[in-house]
């Protein structure tokens, strides 16, 4: 990059960012104003109650059915919370603040469909983690009361709960419990006898806070809620701090070995041991809790230590370059299929993707005792993505790499480590066409997954999406290990979306599946591979009737590049071509590609169900708007070239694709169509509002907006703000707001946790908009998260953009010269 091109954009940056700073100073005081309320038929939609979702047991012959709530009140959501080391906390129950819960269990039999309604819970119970023991005989959950967080059991055979001991667990981080192979034993994190209280928050400080570096690369993403000094770590070592307890059925808890902060204990297959994983300091005010030091020891089952993997230190040092990985073992986890090994993995090249090396990763296995060296069972050369075992002569390891977006799975022999892996799939990650799908797992007795198999273990079964021209047809297929063939044992057919969820019985061909239409919900049925009609199991009403009429299609298109474009077409129910164009609201979500042909492929299925989410768009279609979803907007990089350099290019040539193709079907009227997004998407929703005049409204819902406050790296840019500045640049419509004319609605979670797009970009945003004389409005949701949960937020939301829909997009008058001309594209500006 010539330095006078650096200095340049340097200097623009400066400038705009002191601009910025100025603008932030208030003009005025506003009025405080109520939660509001949107128009009936949609708040309707957003009120209709949720189907359970489903859990099956490990002998497959009962569904746990877990009823879902409404959306909760804003009481709830801004409960007291503490935000510390990337977790956030609810003090009065030392459990996560925003968790979701189910309010009522039910078991049903999948054979003649008995049903058997849990009783004795709470009045108002809030359930959440709930687990089946290995043998099936029963549940394990937490409930959440006011001040404490309880663990409580209900036994099939009865369906009656009760708690499982008179103690408090730590839910606030590394999980709760883990079942024994038993079905009878409970390893929980528990809060310590006698912790006394919490210690007070900083409010004399004694000194300043100082953070220093000697020389070392330490580069790190944006983190939210991270430490912020001394008083900090001590309250997050209280309420982080568990006691490992040992419970079981009608026992007391037998507390095991000294507190901690556990990020794991889980019980080893054959119920002999414990992996445990202890965080200690010293903290960082720069990275979150899962990057601390370190120790990982295995214990047995009084709590004395055994065996110790090591003690790794902070993990600040990782370099940037994606599928980079901190040094020493990682990945750490007990074999499935044996009564307790351990597995885990180790980078050979530094943990550094940037470098060139052949060899990047080794998998390790230790067995009990654990008294031996470890033994080597893989060298990767691809980066280590996960392992499913399966016996001893069978280990499926997958390794990935992002540069190239390839992914292997190579066979391994447990049994015989010194036998090299061998390569038996590889494709690409952004090839949905291609890909084989993933291997299929049965329970075990031990409450593990292993492979489920076939032809007397020389076969798996792989299940996948099915992604294909016509739409996702999600199949079966039987794997041949020897020959790498596989064989069609089932394909969705339309008009139809049927999706595999467990193989029941491969020798005889019995499926469990979940089937559905655009207008029948999911419910589960059981197929038989050798024909016949599937019986249904469950029978979930449609939640919404009034969308049962509504038209969906999947429509296909053309870039200007000639790359492949997709949507989803939704028109409201009773809509005629003689009724003329609607306004319309497009939702989108950019994505990077390497490749053109996989970023043209289809991403949906023009057979599932209409979902309607408190969230979703689709919710206009019920007050006179068509909808235009997941109009795909890819960006393409090529061999070396980096997507993002013609970023703002692709983003506008696929928005105008989008919006020519809806006015050549004569279903939206080009000049009344709104842009929307979240997150990503309300980045590009600004973008395209700078850089074209295709649009006559932006809502942009909790979205980053100006890149050099994100300058080591976001979403798929991997490169920093100091690599490739007039990229960073050019993608910040922060840098452009003096550009935009079109009205845009910002709305923003107060407490937004997400990597990057904390409040400041939107309260920043808005305030380069006003200074310019936008049409602007930015609503800013007290106590909310990335995604908005309480009710009375969720319904303002939706309040405000059906203000905004109303006003600049459906009873909008003509096109102003300063607003662009209609559907100018990038030539607009």
């Amino acid at each position: 990059m010539a330095i006078a091109s650096l200095r340049s954009v340097c200097m623009r940056t400066a400038v705009l960012l002191i601009a910025a700073a100025a603008l932030a100073v208030p003009v005025s005081a506003q009025q405080p104003q109520p939660y509001m309320m949107p128009p009936k038929p949609i708040a309707d939609l957003v009120d209709a109650p949720l189907t359970p979702t489903v859990s099956l047991s490990p002998d497959q012959q009962w569904m746990l059915l877990m009823q879902q709530p409404g959306l909760p009140p804003i009481e709830e959501v801004a409960a007291p919370e503490l935000r510390l080391a990337g977790l956030r906390i609810n003090p009065r129950t030392n459990g996560p603040s925003r968790a979701g819960y189910y309010t009522s269990l039910t078991f049903k039999r999948i054979a003649d469909g008995t049903e058997r309604p849990i009783t004795g819970l709470p009045a108002t119970p809030r359930i959440n983690s709930v687990s089946w023991s290995p043998d099936g005989s029963r549940i394990a959950f937490a409930v959440t009361y006011s001040d404490r967080v309880e663990l409580w059991t209900a036994a099939l055979a009865d369906a009656k709960a009760a708690p499982m001991a008179s103690m408090a667990m730590n839910a606030a981080y590394g999980g709760t419990y883990d079942w024994a192979s038993d079905s009878k034993t409970i390893i929980a994190l528990a809060i310590p006898a006698n912790r006394g209280a919490a210690p007070p928050e900083m409010s004399i400080p004694t000194g300043p806070v100082i953070q220093q570096n000697l020389g070392k690369k330490a580069p790190a993403r944006t983190y939210q809620d991270l430490l912020k000094n001394q008083a900090d770590e001590a309250i997050f070592t209280h309420y982080a701090t568990s006691q490992i307890v040992r419970l079981t059925i009608g026992g007391q808890p037998i507390p095991l070995g000294a507190p901690g902060i556990f990020s794991q204990a889980t019980p080893s297959p054959d119920g002999k041991y414990i992996l445990v994983e202890i965080v200690h300091p010293p903290f960082s005010y720069t990275v979150p809790v899962d990057r601390f030091p370190r120790r990982v020891e295995v214990w047995d089952m009084n709590g004395v230590s055994v065996h110790s993997l090591g003690d790794f230190p902070l993990a600040d040092q990782v370099p940037m370059t994606f599928a980079s990985v901190r040094t020493g073992p990682r990945d750490y986890g007990w074999r499935a299929d044996a009564a307790a090994t351990l597995y885990w993995a180790e980078a050979l090249d530094g943990g550094d993707a940037g470098v060139a090396a052949d060899k990047r990763d080794q998998l390790f296995m230790l067995a009990a005792p654990f008294k031996s060296k470890p033994t080597p069972l893989a060298t990767l050369g691809l980066r280590f993505g996960n392992v499913q075992w399966g016996n001893d002569n069978l280990a499926l390891v997958s390794e990935r790499w992002w540069k190239t977006r390839r992914q292997h799975v190579l066979l391994a022999r447990p049994g015989s480590p010194s036998s090299k892996p061998r390569l038996l799939l590889d494709y690409s990650s952004e090839d949905r066409y291609n890909d084989p799908g993933s291997a299929m797992m049965r329970p075990t007795d031990r409450g593990t997954y292993v492979l489920l198999t076939g032809g007397g273990g020389n076969s798996i079964y792989l299940s996948g999406a099915g992604a294909s021209s016509e739409g996702d047809r999600p199949f079966i297929d039987q794997f041949d290990l020897k020959s790498a063939k596989a064989k069609r044992l089932f394909r969705s057919e339309s008009p139809v979306y049927e999706r595999p969820v467990r193989l029941l019985d491969p020798g005889k061909g019995i499926l469990l599946t979940t089937r559905e239409s655009v207008s029948e919900p999911p419910n589960y049925y059981i197929r038989n591979l050798g024909g016949g009609a599937p019986s249904q199991i469950t029978k979930f009403p449609h939640p919404v009737p009034q969308l049962a009429s509504v038209q969906k299609e999947l429509i296909r298109y053309k870039r200007d590049d000639g790359v492949d474009l997709t949507a989803t077409l939704y028109l409201p129910a009773g809509y005629k071509p003689a009724d003329g164009p609607l306004p319309m609201l497009m939702w989108a979500y950019p994505q990077e590609f390497k490749s053109a042909d996989a970023a043209g492929q289809v991403t949906d299925s023009p057979y599932r169900f209409v979902r309607i989410g408190a969230h979703s768009p689709l919710l206009w279609l019920v007050y006179g708007y068509a909808v235009l979803d997941n109009p795909t907007m890819p960006i393409v990089g090529e061999g070396e070239a980096e997507p993002n350099d013609t970023y703002v290019k692709q983003l506008v040539a696929s928005a105008q694709a989008a919006v020519d193709e809806v006015v050549r079907r004569g279903v939206a009227d080009r000049d009344k169509i709104a842009i929307g997004g979240h997150s990503y998407g309300a980045f590009m929703t600004a973008n395209l509002l700078a850089h074209s005049d295709i649009f006559r409204l932006g809502i942009a819902r909790s979205g980053a907006y100006n890149r050099t406050l994100t300058p080591f790296g976001f979403q798929s840019e991997e490169r920093t703000l100091w690599q490739a500045p007039d990229t960073y640049a050019a993608m910040s419509p922060f840098m452009f707001a003096d550009k935009i004319n079109e009205p845009i609605l910002l709305i923003h979670g107060a407490a937004d946790n997400n990597s990057g797009t904390f409040p400041l970009q939107s309260e920043r945003f808005y305030d380069a908009l006003k200074g310019h004389g936008a049409t602007a409005r930015f609503v800013l949701l007290p106590a909310e998260s990335h995604g908005y949960r309480a009710r009375e937020s969720v319904m303002h939301m939706l309040y405000e953009m059906t203000d905004w829909l109303e006003r600049y997009v459906k009873n909008a008058g003509p096109r102003t010269a300063t607003g662009g001309g209609a559907g100018t594209g990038a030539g607009g500006k």
